[in-house]
């Protein structure tokens, strides 16, 4: 009888020990903020502000970003000036449409080199965000959503057709 209760208790330690490593290690998250605040000193004048996220809290990532355009028939990748604000996990992301081309920005967190998430954000023909997107899958039944990084082929069907919904080419 003692080992019975032992083992169970056994098995319920662990699962409440995976449980817990589960909540700790939750999914992160990222979201842009358009137009940036144009009252925040730090932030006047920015195009975007990103937020990252564990869960529910704002949280630091190491965080980069880039243009990617079609210009004339020819790709073209430009990295996006980013800048770390005061508030923890907060943005300001500098950037000015040029005259020429479609253009997607892609914003991407990392930890210890591992992806976290990536922002997709389609930029209109008058500089302005037209959509914001994450790509994400879902993990333990839907318990979870989960940023995925963007496919190479995703970005490229992006730019081939600025007038179709970045969330229709997300696979």
């Amino acid at each position: 009888m003692f080992r019975i209760k032992a083992r169970t208790l056994t098995i319920a330690a662990c699962i409440t020990a995976v449980t817990a490593v589960a909540a700790a290690a939750g999914p992160p998250w990222i979201s842009i903020e358009y137009p940036s605040n144009p009252l925040d000193p730090s932030a006047r004048g920015g195009f975007v502000t990103v937020r990252t996220y564990h869960h529910a809290d704002l949280m630091s990532y190491d965080i980069s970003g880039t243009a990617e355009g079609v210009v004339n028939g020819r790709r073209v990748t430009n990295k996006l000036e980013i800048k770390r604000l005061a508030q923890a996990g907060t943005y300001v992301v500098n950037w000015k449409r040029p005259a020429e081309g479609n253009w997607i920005l892609l914003v991407t967190t990392t930890r210890d080199g591992l992806h976290m998430a990536t922002a997709v954000v389609k930029v209109d023909q008058g500089g302005r965000v037209a959509e914001v997107n994450v790509p994400f899958r879902t993990v333990e039944n839907g318990r979870w959503v989960v940023p995925r990084a963007v496919l190479a082929a995703e970005v490229d069907a992006m730019l081939r057709a600025p007038s179709v919904s970045i969330a229709s080419l997300l696979h």
